[in-house]
């Protein structure tokens, strides 16, 4: 082999593994970008962009929490993706959860919008699976199911109570009645004062 040609396959072979290497130091930064477990670590990408998200999003002017585009220019983290952006916001907000949720995780998660999609069918799971809460006895108390007469009293056929009644709920219960029917409460007064008057005559 030639001088000549021992020179080029040695060019050859260093440029090889200029490459090589540059590839794998590439290969590397992408891994670890886009690897969940190890950018939600406290000092990983999406943990720290979240936090600064977070910290912008609760100075933000805007009623929403909106970021202006202005501030993220100022901040260098406009040219991050949106969904991103979002998405790192989402787990530092969701922070212990999500963390929890990982621990739990066999399989893990090659990014957080596996993660998200994973957690939301779970808490689907969870709700279809949970028992439906029992429905509540409703009392009767302050309910009638007599008929009015002309004076405008309500006659009962029947009067259910569910529990003791003391003054204070049927005072509390007139009001109520009369509040959810339009009636006068002193035109109700003056209709017991007459009725009591009434009683007292008879019991004399």
């Amino acid at each position: 082999m030639t001088k000549s040609a021992n020179k080029a396959v040695k060019v050859e072979g260093t440029s090889i593994d200029a490459l090589v290497k540059e590839g794998k130091a590439l290969g590397k930064m992408w891994s670890t970008l886009n690897n969940v477990k190890q950018s939600t670590k406290a000092n990983g990408f999406d943990t720290r962009l979240g936090k600064l998200l977070s910290t912008l999003k609760a100075q933000s002017a805007l009623d929403s929490g909106q970021i202006p585009t202005h501030v993220l220019r100022t901040h260098g983290i406009h040219n991050i993706d949106r969904r991103r952006r979002s998405e790192a916001l989402w787990f530092y907000e969701n922070q212990a959860e999500c963390v929890e949720f990982i621990k739990q995780s066999r399989k893990g998660f090659t990014s957080l919008t596996a993660l998200q999609r994973a957690m939301k069918q779970a808490a689907k799971a969870e709700a279809v699976e949970a028992p439906k809460p029992a429905k509540a006895e409703v009392s009767n108390v302050g309910q009638s199911d007599g008929l009015v007469s002309d004076t405008g009293w309500i006659e009962h056929s029947e009067t259910k109570v569910s529990v003791p009644l003391t003054r204070t709920a049927i005072v509390d219960t007139i009001v109520e009645q009369c509040t959810q029917n339009g009636l006068d409460l002193e035109v109700i007064i003056a209709d017991l004062q007459s009725r009591l008057a009434l009683q007292a005559k008879k019991e004399a």
